[in-house]
């Protein structure tokens, strides 16, 4: 019921201003458990995907967007509450893991769950190698995988930017992957290959240039070179 009012309210203004366009939402099912996993640009794609999506969806959000003091903070942060975001703290030991239990038992419910195969927001607009993550729930659950691609978010709210800028958003939807479960655990090496796949058809869709290694691993090397150039004093 929140999560439907949060989007009659919300929407209209969202609409008007950033024109989200959406195609292939008829590969999404109407019902049944499904993983909608998608590239990541901005905080707002956690805002402007459960908008479009026909049928609820829940995204993991890392608690910082929960827990924003300034205005606009504020309003998004009510709004990932609204619409049932989930909040993870990964600094926490476990968390990952946690998520991955939480995700699958709304699979188990018949809920769509999405996920960013990446782990966090591409710090250049490229897209980066999925973590397994994705791999454990298409193995554990059996449930399709519905790769997406968002384009323009990042041009609405660039990491590191406090106000929204107008840009048009657009979203793709592709057709369902499907994977045959296991029965126990997923080995590494299924995860692995899963991941992959999943994010060659997310690339697919975007036409974003992919780059080999993780994106965690590629703010770390930013940050690094960014401290090495800063002039330190005698």
């Amino acid at each position: 019921m929140q999560y439907g009012v949060s989007r009659v309210i919300a929407g209209p203004f969202l609409h008007l201003l950033w024109r989200p366009e959406i195609t292939g939402a008829d590969n999404i099912p109407a019902s049944g458990g499904a993983i909608l996993a998608s590239n990541h640009l901005s905080f707002v794609d956690s805002i402007f995907l459960p908008l479009m999506v026909p049928r609820g969806v829940t995204f993991v959000a890392k608690a910082e967007y929960f827990n924003g003091t300034k205005p606009m903070q504020r309003v998004a942060a009510a709004y990932l509450r609204a619409t049932k975001q989930l909040s993870v703290d990964r600094s926490v030991a476990g968390s990952a893991m946690e998520m991955l239990q939480a995700a699958l038992r709304l699979l188990d419910e018949g809920r769509l769950f999405g996920i960013y195969p990446e782990g966090t927001r591409s710090p250049d607009g490229r897209l980066y190698r999925g973590r397994s993550g994705v791999g454990y729930l298409a193995l554990k659950s059996g449930l399709p995988v519905i790769p997406v691609a968002m384009s323009g978010t990042d041009h609405v709210l660039a990491p590191g930017h406090v106000l929204p800028s107008l840009a048009k958003i657009r979203i793709s939807v592709g057709k369902p992957l499907i994977f045959e479960p296991v029965k126990d655990e997923p080995v590494s090496a299924q995860r692995r290959e899963v991941a992959d796949q999943v994010m060659r058809s997310i690339q697919a869709l975007s036409g974003q240039e992919y780059v080999p290694m993780y994106a965690s691993d590629r703010k770390r090397e930013l940050a690094a070179a960014d401290g090495a150039a800063k002039p330190t004093g005698d």
